[in-house]
């Protein structure tokens, strides 16, 4: 698999790797000195996506990162996988209608539970609260 941009041509370069030791003159030191040169490939950052292209079609394509943020390239659009109906609204029905009455019950039931469980945690936590400040 090459390791080419299929928009821009983006390719790896052959360059060097450049090991250096010393403090520089400027911060004080008497410079800094080349260790080692040793070869090495700067790779393009290629990441495999899926694009439309100029008749409207999608394909599968390795471009660079500079690619796709230059807008040279747009990604594919996802469809839906299914519709809910024509105007794409959820059809009411009885089912529906009795769930939802037995949901708001339920709620209502769930407050008031909650409601009660939140004062007693709220005095529990002030309880705790005024004995570790009457200990200190």
């Amino acid at each position: 698999m090459s390791q080419v941009c299929e928009v821009c041509g983006k390719r790896p370069m052959v360059g060097n790797s450049v090991e250096t030791r010393g403090k520089a003159k400027y911060l004080g030191g008497v410079g800094t000195k080349i260790t080692g040169i040793t070869r090495r490939k700067f790779r393009p950052n290629l990441q495999r996506i899926k694009i439309t292209t100029a008749k409207g079609g999608v394909k599968t394509a390795r471009i660079c990162v500079a690619c796709l943020r230059s807008g040279a390239v747009q990604r594919a659009v996802r469809k839906k996988p299914f519709s809910l109906g024509k105007s794409g609204a959820p059809a009411k029905s009885g089912a529906s209608a009795k769930s939802g009455a037995s949901a708001k019950s339920g709620a209502s039931a769930k407050s008031g539970a909650s409601a009660k469980s939140g004062a007693s945690a709220k005095s529990g936590k002030s309880g705790s609260a005024g004995k570790s400040g009457a200990k200190s």
